[in-house]
């Protein structure tokens, strides 16, 4: 969809959507709207539960003799902020998308003090929801309210058009970044797999990030044998990836995200219930998220130093796929106990945790995984679990969370957690049985970044939704690709 920036004016054409406040406040433009349609605007509001509260939409029928195809009002609540000016344009789009109108003018004139911003916020917020993951369908029905949008153009008329556009500008490469993962997450597994995820990465050179793959073989001579052991069962070969964009002085050290790349997991020798296992090819969504943050990290010429590390693996069944009961030693030199073949993205982790703490030494590293599903019995869908060696990171990524509606809620770390992984046969185990998953899970990846401030986010309720909201379609949701975006605008480029 084309997203453009006007004066406001009435348009002559297409749909029109004008703002009204809480309590029947109308907006300018929504006043003279009324006036031009002798009085339809009061009259659909009296006759309507329509009071201008936030997310309330009410569709008028446009006059006979106006050229428009539709009018829409909608409300902005007493509180305009940052967050619901991205959700009325996704609301917006939302009901549009199929309405049959095939542009649409929205006039932000009222509810915010900057409404420039205000503006590029909405357009945002319609630019994400007008997402669409429909490359394998062949036939589309454009009756359906799920067929191809007829919508393909949505003006936002505001005072100080130019100066929108501008605050836009970085919006946009952040939307590229949370589509581009939202693309990768929403491939099926034959199509996305290590070597060929690996080669989506190159794309960022593009915007002047540079990319490094490690091979098996490169791997192997690290010592990272926790990583390759995962992957031992499939045909794919695995790969690490690591991304750099250099946008902040040499001297400034880099800050670092890591992303589980699971590509698909059946759980290997310990296979997963059939029911549902299509869903894993989004299991390397915390790698998804990494390679998005770098493209809208680049795009918008972030004033930070970042690196990206990603380890993909396919985690398959095979002859030569590993055993539990298996020790693996990994590259810190510590040896695994593999209890269950399935608990493998903390395996992943630990080399690429290890890897990144001990080449790049970071000032501090954010993980990202689709870990467990303890968290999700914990947290539902509202909340990725944060765990934190480091009060102040986790306060930042909090405080991002909030800001972006990506929230994270933070979950303890313990000695006696830790105990629940100690092992008889090796220095630890995968698992430490099934009270407190998620936790445990994370104290084993603790144990890979030494004195490295460090936060783990677990997105396994986060990556992939079965339902809407305003700026977020079902499916793919690029989860973290705004929160650590904001997260490093706020902290790391002051």
């Amino acid at each position: 969809m084309k997203i453009s920036f006007a004066e406001p004016a009435l348009p002559a054409k297409g749909a029109v959507v004008v703002l009204v406040e809480e309590n029947k406040k109308l907006s300018p433009a929504a006043k003279e709207l009324d006036k031009q349609t002798k009085g339809a605007v009061k009259r659909a509001i009296a006759a309507s539960k329509f009071v201008g509260k936030k997310g309330q939409l009410l569709e008028i029928v446009a006059p006979a003799e106006s050229n428009l195809d539709r009018i829409l009002l909608a409300g902005t609540g007493k509180d305009f902020d940052e967050l619901e000016q991205q959700n009325l344009g996704g609301n917006v789009y939302g009901k549009l998308k199929n309405s049959g109108s095939s542009e649409a003018t929205v006039i932000v004139d009222a509810g915010a003090k900057d409404l420039t911003v205000a503006a590029a916020n909405v357009a945002l917020g319609a630019r994400l929801a007008s997402y669409r993951f429909d490359k394998y369908l062949t036939k589309q029905n454009n009756s359906n309210e799920d067929g191809k949008p007829t919508l393909k153009a949505m003006k936002i008329g505001v005072a100080g058009a130019g100066a929108a556009k501008k605050a836009y500008g970085p919006m946009d490469k952040i939307a590229d970044g949370v589509f581009f993962t939202r693309d990768l997450v929403s491939e099926p597994g034959n199509v996305i797999y290590p070597e060929s995820l690996a080669e989506q990465c190159k794309e960022l050179a593009k915007l002047g990030v540079k990319v490094e793959i490690l091979d098996e073989k490169k791997m192997a001579k690290l010592g990272m044998n926790a990583l390759l052991g995962v992957g031992q069962g499939s045909e794919r070969e695995s790969r690490i990836v690591v991304m750099s964009w250099n946008g902040a002085a040499k001297s400034k050290k880099p800050v670092a995200f890591v992303g589980k790349g699971v590509t698909f997991d059946t759980g290997g020798i310990s296979l997963k219930p059939g029911p549902g296992m299509e869903e894993m090819k989004w299991d390397m969504g915390g790698s998804g998220t990494v390679i998005g943050l770098m493209k809208a990290l680049a795009g918008r010429k972030a004033k930070a130093n970042v690196v990206g590390l990603v380890g993909l693996v396919e985690n398959m069944p095979d002859g030569k796929a590993q055993r539990p009961g298996d020790i693996v030693k990994s590259m810190s030199g510590r040896t695994i106990e593999i209890l269950n073949t399935d608990a493998e993205g903390r395996l992943v982790l630990a080399d690429v945790l290890w890897y990144c703490q001990d080449k790049y030494k970071p000032e501090f590293i954010v993980d990202l995984a689709t870990l467990t599903g303890a968290i999700i019995i914990g947290l539902g869908h509202e909340y990725a679990g944060m765990f934190a060696n480091d009060d102040k990171l986790a306060e930042q990524l909090f405080a991002a969370g909030t800001a972006t509606e990506e929230k994270v809620w933070r979950m303890p770390l313990h000695d006696n957690y830790d105990k629940k992984i100690k092992s008889d046969a090796a220095d630890m185990k995968n698992i430490g049985g099934r009270d407190a998953g998620s936790i445990t899970a994370a104290q084993f990846l603790q144990r890979f970044v030494n004195k490295t401030p460090w936060a783990h986010l677990d997105i396994a309720g986060m990556a992939w939704s079965k339902e809407a909201k305003p700026t977020v379609p079902k499916g793919a949701t690029g989860f973290g690709v705004r929160l650590l975006d904001r997260f490093v605008a706020d902290n790391y480029e002051k």
